[in-house]
């Protein structure tokens, strides 16, 4: 859904005699079809027609300039020179219905800043350190099953074992009741979340009526429900029995408190929960299926990847396997190939800010665009190939490779899935051999924010 946010009630800005960045001149509607429809060769053709900053008109006939940026010292002056100029709260207003109004996503400021201090120290350094192993046991767990001649459908694979890891880390639920119903709820919520006729409803607040459970909007409010009562149930319980000694990031947000010494509500605990259940777990998934994809279709790839995991011999540890620089290689082209998201997180241009020759007015929305700036020529050479070397060989700066975004609304939870991918992949082919189950064109379908490899996309363990 990031890909389409759409602003409210913006002005049109005003661009007096400043030269404006090139400008599309199809309809916005026709625009916006092609954004929807087919986004990568949109901009791919946007970019090859107008290089690496343009403007768009893809969010209605009223809606204000949209402006793509894929320029390092574009994406640079948007995340640092002039980050205190914009604003992220009037483009993000889809997400409230799935994630709630206190959710990280849905603020901005102080606020957000605030919140982020909180929610940093249990998805960052030792304290997510500690979830190592427990990510390679799911995942020895989840593919014990994986035999000889078994056809994998690889995404749903790998959804299993990311779901599982939020469960385990993000809300501390191994087993039980809760853990079983959460299993079984979160993946077809998702799967209806993020079909492209159902999100729809997410943009448009006029679709957003409660006409029964057989109603498209009804049927996400009460699927919501169910999945918020036993996220409701879990944090009642676990401030009853406390949590002093847990690692999770539900026990540690219940130990947090506010200025005035006050915990933070179950509300806000919620939104918090259900953010980096939502936002962390498909993205991941889907980061992983592609990463198995390009391994195995390249034999070279394949070979060293498989000769650096076997160098460390029976189970090692999961710090030793963070650190293996072919696997992070391996990891970041994939990311950079395909991106969990096109985009990141679009700006609103509060005042008046100066990129370059062009000058950028108000109430306009900057959008730094992760997939053109992964694939300029002057940066990646054969920028359509996955050559993991290339993170080997040469620095890459933080504004030409931003995966997860960048600035100080980037993916708060960038560390633990890097981290999965790793120890994930790692695991998998320390245990496993696997093949392409046939030679047919896999290519990228859109899942709600990400884009996944094609259904018929499929493994075959052969050893």
């Amino acid at each position: 859904m990031r890909s389409l946010v759409q602003p409210k009630r913006l002005n049109s800005p005003t661009w007096k005699n400043s030269k404006r960045p090139p400008s599309h001149t199809a309809s916005s509607w026709w625009q916006t079809y092609k954004i929807i429809s087919q986004p990568m060769g949109f901009l791919d053709a946007c970019a090859h027609r107008y290089g690496d900053i343009f403007t768009l008109r893809v969010l209605g006939v009223k809606s204000p300039p949209v402006i793509f940026c894929s320029h390092p010292k574009y994406i640079q002056a948007i995340c640092t020179t002039f980050a205190d100029k914009m604003a992220f709260g009037k483009v993000t207003h889809p997400f409230q219905p799935l994630v709630g109004s206190q959710s990280l996503v849905m603020q901005d400021g102080n606020e957000h800043t605030e919140t982020r201090k909180l929610l940093m120290p249990p998805l960052h350094g030792e304290s997510l350190q500690v979830w190592g192993e427990a990510i390679v046991e799911i995942t020895r767990q989840i593919t014990q099953s994986w035999s000889p001649g078994k056809v994998l459908s690889v995404r749903p694979e790998m959804s299993q074992i990311a779901l599982e890891v939020i469960l385990q880390v993000i809300f501390g639920v191994k087993t039980g009741f809760r853990h079983e119903k959460l299993n079984s709820l979160v993946e077809p919520f998702l799967d209806r979340v993020n079909s492209s006729l159902y999100s729809i409803q997410f943009f448009f607040p006029i679709l957003q009526r409660d006409l029964g459970s057989w109603s498209p909007w009804g049927n996400f409010l009460q699927q919501q429900r169910e999945i918020d009562d036993l996220i409701y149930a879990e944090i009642r319980q676990r401030r009853r029995q406390g949590s002093a000694d847990c690692q999770d990031v539900l026990s540690l947000l219940l130990s947090v408190t506010d200025e005035d010494g006050y915990s933070k509500s179950d509300r806000w605990l919620r939104d918090q929960l259900l953010t980096l259940l939502f936002l962390g777990h498909d993205t991941t998934a889907s980061a992983l299926a592609w990463a198995l994809y390009c391994i195995h279709q390249d034999k070279r790839v394949w070979e060293q990847l498989q000769q650096e995991i076997d160098g460390l011999g029976k189970n090692p540890h999961p710090t030793d396997i963070c650190q293996l620089s072919y696997l992070d290689a391996v990891v970041k082209e994939t990311l950079r190939l395909y991106p969990i998201a096109l985009i990141s997180q679009p700006r609103w241009v509060k005042e008046t800010v100066q990129l370059d020759k062009y000058e950028i007015p108000p109430e306009t929305v900057l959008v730094p665009c992760i997939y053109l700036a992964h694939r300029r020529q002057q940066t990646y050479s054969h920028p359509e190939k996955f050559l993991p070397e290339r993170f080997l060989e040469n620095k890459i700066s933080a504004y030409e490779y931003f995966p997860f975004g960048r600035g100080s609304h980037g993916c708060i939870g960038a560390a633990l899935s890097t981290m999965e991918m790793k120890l994930v992949l790692a695991t998998i082919l320390a245990n496993h051999r696997l093949k392409l189950a046939s030679d047919r064109s896999i290519q990228p379908v859109r899942r709600g924010i990400t884009f996944v490899p094609s259904p018929h996309f499929r493994l075959q363990v052969v050893g």
